[in-house]
């Protein structure tokens, strides 16, 4: 499984933005599926109706649909590591979503992500293991 930040489905969606084309690249290589987390799913939806209105949030939730990825759930047991993770990254600051993909590379043992976030996911440690991999900018 791929981990998906927001900025990876903004800049699909998105002709006009910088990592556009190189989200489209990535897509095409990938041959594991992708998962993401319901905070993330939540803030890529508000951010396209924001910016790209209605329609390019229906087109990212009927890709949800149709099984293009996954959505974890997030462990109500988890709830205090999200606090604990915020704090500690809080001169970033760390926000939910990237909390809850943190978590979710502790859940699969792993840090490849797909993200447009440079700074963030080559600070956060996931169980103090090395940085994410970032499989969109490599």
């Amino acid at each position: 499984m791929i981990l998906v930040d927001t900025g990876f489905w903004l800049a699909l969606a998105n002709r006009r933005d910088h990592y556009h084309e190189t989200a489209k690249a990535a897509l095409k290589k990938l041959q594991e599926p992708m998962i993401t987390t319901w905070p993330v799913l939540t803030e890529t939806c508000h951010l396209l109706l924001n910016r790209m209105g209605t329609e390019a949030q229906q087109r990212f939730l009927s890709s949800w649909e149709a099984g293009a990825f996954q959505v974890h759930p997030i462990p109500e047991k988890q709830i205090p590591c999200i606090s604990t993770l915020m704090a500690k990254y809080s001169d970033l600051p760390m926000d939910l979503a990237d909390a809850s993909l943190v978590l979710l590379a502790e859940h699969f043992g792993h840090g490849r992500i797909l993200s447009t976030d440079q700074r963030d996911f080559q600070t956060y440690r996931w169980k103090n293991r090395p940085p994410f991999e970032n499989l969109l900018l490599l």
